[in-house]
């Protein structure tokens, strides 16, 4: 039997998402939910949702949660931590509110969260943060007694989420023809978001030119460059790129596209390309059409070869890491003296947001920080 882990004063793990649609009658009104109060015609939703509509009408993200789920609590189980797992959404069902409110009913009352973004962001952080918020408030309205909810830190450089990528990566380049598989290039990709998001994400000393956004994404490239050059015996040169850029043309966006990216490598000669989704947990629609799909499509137009390396998704390193990761935010909390694990040169990041941390453009309540009104 497993020695028994301690993760007081924790007693439950939320799994929190983005969510996405499950059938064709899905798509609509779970895009009216990512897109609410912005004022976006059904028409314009219909258009954008021709994504989702190729895949079936489905997204596999929630599947893929599902996966991570079970192995969350296999490798829980395994281990000895006695530590239930819950599973909630910010865009479609299970929503947070409801799993929230199912934690509550079951006595939960200090609640660890691991969000499915691994990097610094509005996006990948606050907006969570500020769904978290949300979702207390309606309870708080509802009579119901709120639990003391904390947020585990950027998991970005934990070996756990890094060494699955770097395996990913020397697969792909050994499935690659072997006359171009020395010379290929890597392409870490990455979600785009607005350059004035980027330039405030993380603490406020780290804001500036790409913010902890771009920095911790060049930390996590380097770190798997220099493993694959150790694995391979070659060294390939990388560079950060992007995707999956919405929104008004005339704002910045952080650049440059992989499908451009790609234009440009083939113009400079480079044999052949491994694209590596880094900025991503799991083979979501994002990774299916802009990657698989879109830029794909691009290198057969240009003839450049090209292959896509996996995410993490499920693999149990990554449940290991989730795991490690309770232990060490627990340990924390008791007063212990606890040893991050990270590589990279950036270090562990931290437990508690702090005042000024990826702000929004309109100020909005979030929990699990610094300036949480539910402390």
């Amino acid at each position: 039997m497993p020695d028994v882990l301690d993760a007081s004063p924790y007693d439950a793990l939320l799994l929190l998402s983005f969510g996405g649609p499950e059938g064709p009658d899905d798509v609509v009104p779970f895009l009216e939910n990512v897109t609410r109060g912005r004022g976006i015609p059904k028409e314009r939703l219909k258009e954008v949702g021709q994504h989702y509509f190729l895949f079936g009408g489905v997204s596999p993200i929630n599947d893929q949660n599902r996966a991570l789920l079970d192995a969350l609590r296999k490798d829980f189980a395994e281990h000895g931590l006695d530590l239930p797992v819950y599973w909630g959404n910010r865009n479609w069902a299970p929503y947070l509110t409801d799993t929230l409110r199912e934690m509550v009913g079951d006595g939960r009352r200090r609640i660890l969260v691991l969000a499915t973004s691994a990097y610094a962001s509005y996006s990948g952080c606050r907006q969570y943060r500020e769904n978290l918020a949300d979702a207390l408030a309606a309870l708080e309205s509802e009579g119901l007694e709120l639990p003391k909810i904390d947020k585990l830190r950027h998991y970005f450089n934990h070996p756990g989420f890094v060494e699955p990528m770097v395996d990913g990566v020397v697969r792909s380049l050994a499935e690659l023809p072997e006359e171009v598989r020395d010379g290929a290039h890597i392409a870490f990709c990455t979600h785009s978001i607005p350059t004035s998001a980027a330039d405030t994400s993380g603490p406020v000393e780290e804001h500036g030119d790409g913010g902890a956004y771009v920095r911790q994404h060049l930390d996590v490239a380097q770190v798997i460059a220099d493993a694959v050059r150790e694995r391979t015996g070659v060294d390939h040169p990388w560079q950060l790129v992007y995707q999956s850029r919405s929104g008004a043309p005339h704002i910045p966006w952080l650049e440059p596209d992989i499908c451009d990216h790609l234009e440009e490598r083939q113009a400079a000669g480079v044999p052949a390309v491994v694209m590596a989704p880094i900025g991503f947990v799991s083979d979501h629609m994002e990774v299916l059409y802009d990657l698989d799909t879109e830029a794909t499509a691009k290198a057969e137009e240009l003839g450049l070869p090209v292959r896509r390396s996996a995410t993490v998704g499920a693999d149990p390193r990554f449940a290991a890491a989730v795991r490690d990761l309770v232990l060490e935010r627990a340990g924390d909390e008791r007063g212990q003296e606890v040893a991050p694990c990270a590589l990279g040169a950036l270090g562990a990041s931290h437990n508690l947001c702090p005042v000024g941390c990826c702000p929004a453009r309109a100020p909005r309540p979030a929990a699990a920080g610094a300036d949480s009104p539910y402390a």
